[in-house]
């Protein structure tokens, strides 16, 4: 008899095949969380030798991190596997790659090796830099509390996130490190590099929207001249992955603070008309 046959006349066979493929399929976004997390401690871990090699290594497996935490939801939501505890672990994973790692990168990067200077006292700008790492930290975690209880933002569906998504924020950090390599020697450097963690920081705790690409129809067919900008892209972050990442992350962040800067302007002059 066919397994079809089995299913069809309801044997204890077939229902017990079903469930072990269902556990399975549950299991495969999990294990794009355990990937991610592991990048995450592998960056951390990178980032305590302090070579310049071991923090490039470092930014890239934050890198890779935000590319499995991209697909553990895409896995979810394609095959209908999402969960509460999913969503509980797939967010203190996101806190190891994109909150605790990411801070540590930071401050190992842009404060520790400052060199020593007559006109500040070293001591001091590590303490600062040991604050703005902590910022960045608690502010990851505040934007995954706050999107467990939440969602997305609210009238916009699955278009919008509120607050820069973590992801994107460690990404503007990590992708400085690895276009620029060389970690920061000068004090003045140093500064503006905590101005810009801090600047992350506070966008992934604002309510500015940024868009989530969510509610694009990947599973649907496309016009195939949408293989025009992916074959031009690819070749590009494989390549200059050092220029190419740091615009992109760029841009999503610029991009994302023009139009909440558009929409309150837009939205006063509808509130207040002449």
């Amino acid at each position: 008899m066919s397994d079809s046959t089995q299913h069809e006349l309801g044997f204890p066979g077939s229902r017990r095949s079903n469930l072990r493929l269902r556990r399975g399929i549950y299991l495969l976004p999990s294990l794009m969380t355990v990937a991610n997390m592991v990048c995450g401690f592998y960056a951390v871990m990178s980032t305590l030798k302090g070579e310049i090699s071991d923090l490039d290594n470092a930014a890239k497996a934050i890198g890779f991190a935000i590319v499995f935490d991209s697909f553990d939801g895409f896995v979810a939501r394609a095959t209908g596997t999402s969960s509460e505890f999913g969503k509980q672990f797939d967010s203190l994973a996101d806190m190891v790659s994109f909150g605790v790692a990411p801070a540590i990168l930071a401050f190992s990067w842009g404060v520790r090796g400052i060199l020593p200077s007559e006109l500040v006292d070293i001591r001091r700008i590590h303490e600062i830099g040991w604050w703005v790492a902590l910022a960045f930290a608690v502010s990851c975690a505040w934007r995954l509390a706050r999107f467990n209880i939440q969602g997305m933002a609210p009238g916009g569906g699955s278009r919008y996130f509120v607050g820069l998504p973590c992801p994107a924020a460690a990404g503007l950090l990590v992708a400085c490190v690895h276009a620029i390599k060389v970690p920061i020697a000068d004090w003045r450097w140093s500064i503006m590099w905590m101005v810009v963690v801090l600047i992350a920081a506070a966008l992934m705790a604002s309510t500015v929207r940024f868009r989530s690409f969510k509610d694009l129809p990947l599973a649907r067919r496309q016009r195939s001249v949408l293989i025009v900008p992916i074959a031009v892209l690819v070749p590009l972050i494989f390549f200059f992955s050092e220029v190419t990442l740091m615009l992109i992350a760029s841009c999503y962040v610029v991009i994302g603070m023009v139009l909440h800067v558009l929409r309150m302007f837009r939205h006063r002059s509808v509130s207040h008309p002449a």
